[in-house]
């Protein structure tokens, strides 16, 4: 038929459009200035130089990494970081020693010294033999810390959890308290919270709990386990690899403390010496309309126009605000845009505005009553940040609801490449952009797919053509035999 575009021209021009487009996203990821670019052999080139537009507060990120050994190596992501930026945007602090940064909270009375959860990625030689390890020094029973031996066995390796308190203006580290523990991915410490000056309250996602510690003697005087409250078979992730992944914990005004179970789908908060307060329970599990391995959850108190809850609702890439109304938890805000992959934290600020840090989009930023963005910088990987000067995460910054904060409408270019995503689930998506590089987005990964099947396709109608070209000399080569025959 006159006009009629081959099925072979149409997979080149797939191959082609994907040539192009993942050219451009490289190209145009070369022109992008990031932290990592300003890094030089022993930390930052040229601490004078901005790198962050100007704030009103030295902002603090801590960043995870990427790398499968867990060691600084080459590509940005694979580098665990803490950095500090100075209002003028130029670096205040950096540091790069540990294997894993997660949590950061300022110290009261200072106003340039924070506390923050380190992880170190320790090598057999350096582990303790499995019989070895010390059951009261982890603060658990023998019987608890042999289950989780034999769970985490295979990996071969231990880590060092701890806390550790910085000045960052002179540099000086002090130790607050740290163990080595058995294992290694599903083994770290990603959250604690200050109780008082010799307290700590730590969310231990090995030992799927939550306990306080005193950091002056280096006991553990409380422990709330979630298999006191949950069925182990009938809930979370694998008992007892990865069951709970208890990544937050948040001590509040009235004693309670907020947790963050992510295999669960849910916040919970438990009351010492009654439990979990069912009542109070946000999310479901499974119910991803609601959360989905959610991270960082902070609680705005009633003084501020709560309760509410504003969270990283990482596997629905977006971050979300629920109001406590009549006993129910409703969604009072969310904000989300095309770039949003896989969010771990988001800070409510006493001006309204929002602290974000979004991992898999390799990016920290403030965002405005209005939800338009009024600060950013491009970081590699980051788990945490803190605006000093402005409250512990979320305690000080006004509920959505009460300072009348609108939620963000993505545009319809956005909603397109929102929609291409959640065909995609969330943790699939996200493991994937966990490995790729770190210019590679969403668009550049469909434009791969796009290309992938233009060479499938092209590579089917060779395989045709081929096919054919065979049988149709077979047919005539029978042919010609056969009118021989004749002839004779």
């Amino acid at each position: 038929m006159a006009g009629r575009i081959s099925p072979r021209v149409v997979f080149i021009a797939l191959i082609a459009f994907a040539a192009v487009a993942v050219g451009v996203g490289y190209a145009s990821s070369a022109t992008d200035t990031t932290f990592e670019s300003y890094l030089g052999g022993d930390g930052v080139a040229d601490p004078s130089a901005q790198i962050a537009p100007q704030a009103d507060g030295i902002t603090v990120v801590a960043t995870d990494s990427n790398s499968w050994r867990g060691e600084s190596a080459d590509g940005p992501r694979a580098r665990a970081e803490l950095v500090a930026f100075d209002p003028n945007g130029s670096t205040l602090y950096y540091n790069d020693t540990h294997t894993r940064y997660w949590d950061v909270d300022p110290v009261e009375g200072t106003d340039a010294t924070v506390e923050y959860l380190y992880a170190d990625h320790l090598d057999p030689n350096q582990c303790p033999a499995p019989d070895e390890w010390n059951a009261s020094e982890l603060g658990v029973d023998q019987e608890t810390l042999d289950t989780y031996l034999e769970a985490h066995s295979d990996v071969n390796a231990c880590t060092r959890n701890g806390i550790e308190r910085v000045n960052l203006t002179t540099g000086e580290v002090e130790n607050v308290y740290s163990v080595v523990t058995p294992g290694k991915h599903s083994s770290r410490w990603h959250d604690g919270d200050r109780i008082n000056e010799t307290h700590y309250a730590v969310a231990d996602i090995l030992f799927d709990r939550m306990f306080v510690v005193d950091t002056e003697t280096n006991e553990v005087t409380w422990t709330w386990n979630a298999s006191d409250e949950f069925e182990t078979g009938e809930t979370g992730g694998p008992y007892a690899e990865d069951w709970t992944h208890m990544n937050d914990v948040e001590v509040l005004e009235d004693g309670r403390f907020m947790l963050s179970p992510r295999n669960f789908d849910r916040v919970i908060f438990v009351e010492p010496g009654e439990g979990v307060q069912e009542n109070w329970t946000l999310g479901e599990e499974d119910n991803y309309d609601i959360l989905n391995e959610q991270h960082n959850p902070d609680y705005i108190p009633e003084s501020q126009g709560g309760p509410a809850v504003i969270i990283g609702d990482s596997e629905n890439n977006r971050v979300i605000e629920y109001q406590r109304e009549d006993g129910e938890w409703v969604e009072s805000w969310r904000w989300r845009d095309a770039r949003m992959q896989w969010p771990r934290d988001a800070d409510r600020l006493p001006n309204g505005h929002t602290l974000i840090s979004d991992s898999n989009g390799n990016r920290v930023f403030e965002v405005d009553e209005t939800g338009q963005v009024v600060w950013s910088v491009n970081i590699a990987f980051p788990y945490e940040s803190e605006r000093l000067g402005t409250g512990d995460e979320s305690s000080a910054g006004p509920s959505a609801q009460s300072a009348d904060i609108g939620s963000r409408n993505p545009s319809i270019d956005e909603q397109f490449w929102i929609g291409i995503k959640n065909v995609i689930p969330g943790k699939y998506l996200n493991g994937l952009m966990y490995i790729t590089p770190v210019w590679m987005g969403i668009p550049e990964l469909f434009a791969i797919f796009v290309g992938l099947v233009g060479v499938v396709g092209l590579v089917a109608v060779e395989v045709r053509r081929f096919v054919a070209r065979r049988r149709g000399g077979r047919s005539t080569d029978a042919g010609n035999t056969a009118t021989t025959r004749d002839d004779d």
